[in-house]
Formats: structure tokens, sequence, C-alpha cells
């Protein structure tokens, strides 16, 4: 009734402890590119290979929600690519399932986020720009 199809998977976000070296590293280690988001005012950083990346959040030691987890990098939450009709598909299902989420407009992306069963947040994420405005944008 409400299927909607994924795309692909959009990106991972990990909280790590020095940005610009994490950066750094992935673009000079793996080759990713570094889409300038000045709407985001410093982070994530946003770091790309085609349509896929990663976005880079600062560690903060004294955030509740991270302080029984590990010391070492972790996985914020994980995202999935989903075309325009597809979210409101998507969000129409979560409502039919009673499943609750969260919707944030990231300007350059809309996005809802829900957890799993094991309470690992689950993004679906939809470009409301052109593609080439986000994508192509200057890279490092």
């Amino acid at each position: 009734m409400f299927e909607f199809q994924i795309n692909h998977l959009d990106h991972v976000a990990i909280r790590v402890i020095d940005l610009q070296a994490s950066a750094s590293w992935y673009h000079r280690v793996l080759g990713l590119k570094v889409i300038e988001t000045e709407k985001w005012k410093g982070y994530p950083i946003f770091l790309v290979a085609g349509k896929t990346g990663i976005a880079l959040f600062p560690k903060k030691e004294d955030d509740k929600h991270f302080s029984d987890l590990p010391a070492n990098i972790v996985v914020d939450h994980f995202a999935f690519n989903v075309s325009n009709k597809d979210f409101e598909l998507a969000k129409n299902k979560y409502k039919h399932l009673n499943i609750e989420y969260i919707f944030q407009d990231h300007y350059y992306f809309h996005s809802i986020y829900t957890k799993d069963p094991d309470g690992h947040t689950v993004e679906l994420t939809t470009l409301v720009v052109n593609a080439d405005e986000f994508y192509r944008k200057k890279t490092s």
C-alpha cells in the first residue's frame, strides 16, 4: 500500500575527535571530495564519492547520548536516499504503521529519522535542490 523504493545509501554519519584531520584523511586516503556546505556553518563536513558519502560530526565527550559508548569513533546514524515522491510515501507508511519519526529541514535535503529495534537511528533523506547544485559544487 505505501511501498517505496530506496535509491542508494546516502551517507554514514560518524563522530570524530578532530573534524579537519578526519576530513583530510578521508580525502587523502580514500579520495572522497569535500562538499562545500556554507549553510551548515562548519559541520557536518560532508565528503562524497559520487552521491554516496560520510558526514563528520564533532565527538563531544560530555554528550550524555554517547557517554555509555566506547571512546572510539561512533556511528551516529545511517541514511538511505529516496526520491521526493517516495519520501512522502515513506512518511505516510510510518504514520500508517504508527512509527514515530522526526522531520528535519537541512536546506539541501529533507530528512525523517526513526529508530530501529536496537535503537539505531535510521534516516530517509531526499534532495530538495537541483542535484548539480549540491553534488557538483566546488569540491576540495
